[in-house]
């Protein structure tokens, strides 16, 4: 589009030679725009053992394996893609890539360019999910945790929001729904309102059913936190 207009542009004001370089310049435009929207592929396998990826670093980050963290994952992907695909899945991951180094850099600037915000921010609620498991979030999954979040460029209270989900704390249901205690009730509706559209489970449908499934809890997480205030406030 920007082409024809400069082209357009540079007829009138310098005739043929104007018109050229209009093109000229209007084709660079179009072209960096074109690169920068771009949007790259991902194989359903390759983001299953990149998630698998991630989720071994979770496991792995207080110094031991928690069987009930592994049957965490496991009953995940079953759920999500089936008891077959699932076992594809595990058995590529065991033979080619759990023994080797993994750089979640590198998984995170890939999930970065093929995954919306709000399918990020589900990948780091069913990583919370895994460290969760076991009944406790330890301090060194936190903070694998965080990393993992920052490489995935969540933003602060995002990730505040959906650690409150999963480690009870002071002024929980004030951090799900990202506010501040001190906040107008106008202000709690509104950011209630926000996060709703925000973590609707319709915003992951194209991840699969357990994503959705997972996401559906986490909507009603929001939901409860939104109903407690409003509760202890009375409005």
């Amino acid at each position: 589009m920007s082409k024809w207009v400069l082209v357009l542009l540079g007829y009138t004001f310098f005739r043929f030679p104007g018109a050229l370089i209009g093109y000229f310049l209007g084709s660079l435009i179009d072209s960096t725009s074109s690169k920068k929207n771009s949007i790259r592929k991902i194989s359903s396998q390759d983001f299953e053992l990149n998630l698998l990826a991630l989720a071994s670093l979770v496991i792995k980050a207080d110094g031991r394996v928690s069987q009930v963290e592994l049957d965490y994952v496991r009953s995940y992907f079953v759920s999500a893609y089936g008891k077959n695909r699932a076992n594809a899945t595990f058995k590529i991951f065991n033979d080619n890539i759990n023994k080797k180094e993994v750089s979640s850099i590198n998984i995170g600037r890939l999930f970065n360019s093929v995954l919306k915000y709000e399918s990020r921010l589900q990948v780091i609620h069913f990583l919370f999910g895994i460290a969760k498991a076991d009944g406790n979030v330890s301090s060194a999954e936190l903070q694998k945790l965080l990393e993992f979040s920052n490489l995935l460029k969540l933003s602060t209270a995002d990730f505040e929001s959906i650690k409150a989900m999963f480690i009870d704390q002071v002024g929980g249901a004030y951090k799900i729904l990202e506010i501040d205690k001190s906040a107008s009730n106008q202000k709690i509706k509104k950011a209630y309102r926000d996060l709703a559209k925000k973590h609707h489970p319709d915003k992951v449908q194209h991840l699969g059913a357990a994503y959705v499934k997972a996401a559906q809890e986490k909507f009603q997480k929001i939901q409860k936190a939104y109903q407690r205030i409003k509760t202890e406030r009375g409005f």
